[in-house]
């Protein structure tokens, strides 16, 4: 069985990347599913030299290293993918084993503003590319004014952009399993 790892770029529990990943999740069919935990200290060299790399940063390394795919979900804050997000991309990469490489990622994104996090994504993709990734180029997916865009169950209400997801996870499933 695939292993699709979950990557919320927001710590709020009630985001709506969060649901956006919950449909993603649906969306990909039958899988293992973990969820990452962006609850990391501050990239800080000092702290790596002094403690070496912290537990949590080991094990979120560890879940990309053992995904099968990656899904990440993020916001968009002041035109550009959260502190939060970066941290933790800066954090694995720190820790041997290049986990990202030629690991199959779907970018996906929701935020309040009339772009959907258009500009998250592009900064995200910048910010994946020296990991060398298999970075899944479309369809695009973005929820723009995402607190009106899910139903009283958290499921996504524009069936063009349910249509969307669902091709993007074919495509992710597709190349998870691409030899």
């Amino acid at each position: 069985m695939l292993t699709l790892l979950g990557i919320p770029g927001a710590l709020r529990a009630a985001s709506t990347n969060r649901l956006l990943l919950a449909e993603a999740r649906r969306a990909f069919g039958e899988a293992g599913y973990e969820e990452a935990d962006l609850r990391l200290p501050l990239f800080d060299e000092d702290l790596e030299i002094a403690q070496g790399f912290p537990e949590p940063v080991l094990h979120l390394h560890a879940q990309v290293k053992a995904a099968d795919a990656i899904v990440i979900a993020t916001p968009e804050y002041n035109k550009a993918l959260p502190g939060v997000l970066k941290n933790a991309l800066d954090w694995v990469s720190r820790v041997p084993g290049a986990a990202w490489r030629d690991k199959p990622v779907a970018i996906l994104s929701a935020a309040d503003g009339r772009a959907g996090g258009e500009r998250a994504q592009f900064s995200l993709r910048l910010c994946l590319t020296p990991f060398r990734p298999r970075l899944i180029s479309g369809p695009e997916v973005l929820v723009a004014h995402s607190r009106s865009a899910f139903d009283e169950n958290g499921r996504l209400i524009d069936d063009r952009t349910r249509k969307s997801l669902t091709e993007l996870m074919n495509i992710l499933r597709a190349e998870a399993t691409r030899p």
